[in-house]
């Protein structure tokens, strides 16, 4: 499958709020979770999370998260989903509302939900340095000598390139998922 400019080169996440019919929650969990056990099989399939409404008659958000935009075009030309959305269907109020999320904000856009806090942003800022410093840092070891003759600009350019693209594809989604816990976990007082 070819892939446009436009179209996410990493990972992306998925999220598809919906509402359930009254009185049908438990089966709509339950359809939800087996949908994830079947994708699990799926080629570059991530993790996926579901979060319950915040308050009653509100959505449900099902986070979905593949390795690419392609992976994702897999899952959702297959037959297996087609016919774990007909039986969501029978369950759910509505269509979903899907919203895509790519790159570094698919990893700190996370749903919200009583339970499951976005991260605070010192967090953030400390997750963020550490996979920043080792990453220029090894950037700046191996490859700014064979850069040495490029104007300043140039050889700034191309390291700060490389910096986003690993941090963006190898870094951040490593370090989040190490970090996961300690990312979303409510500050006490």
């Amino acid at each position: 499958m070819h892939t446009s400019p436009s179209q996410p080169t990493g990972p992306v996440s998925r999220i598809a709020r919906r509402k359930a019919k009254a009185g049908c929650e438990a089966c709509y969990e339950a359809i939800v979770r087996g949908m994830f056990a079947e994708t699990r099989h799926f080629p570059g399939f991530l993790g996926a999370d579901l979060i319950p409404p915040s308050a009653p008659d509100t959505f449900y958000q099902v986070v979905m998260r593949f390795a690419s935009q392609a992976d994702l075009e897999r899952w959702d030309a297959s037959e297996a989903r087609q016919a774990w959305h007909a039986r969501l269907g029978t369950v759910a109020d509505g269509d979903p509302d899907y919203r895509l999320l790519s790159g570094l904000e698919a990893w700190f856009s996370l749903p919200s939900a009583p339970m499951n806090h976005p991260p605070e942003r010192w967090k953030m800022a400390v997750l963020t340095w550490l996979g920043i410093f080792p990453t220029v840092s090894l950037l700046l070891y191996a490859v700014a000598p064979l850069l040495a003759d490029l104007p300043f600009l140039a050889r700034t350019a191309v390291i700060t390139g490389l910096a986003v693209v690993m941090m963006t594809w190898l870094v951040m989604p490593r370090l989040v998922g190490l970090f996961k816990p300690w990312l979303t976990r409510a500050k006490t007082n």
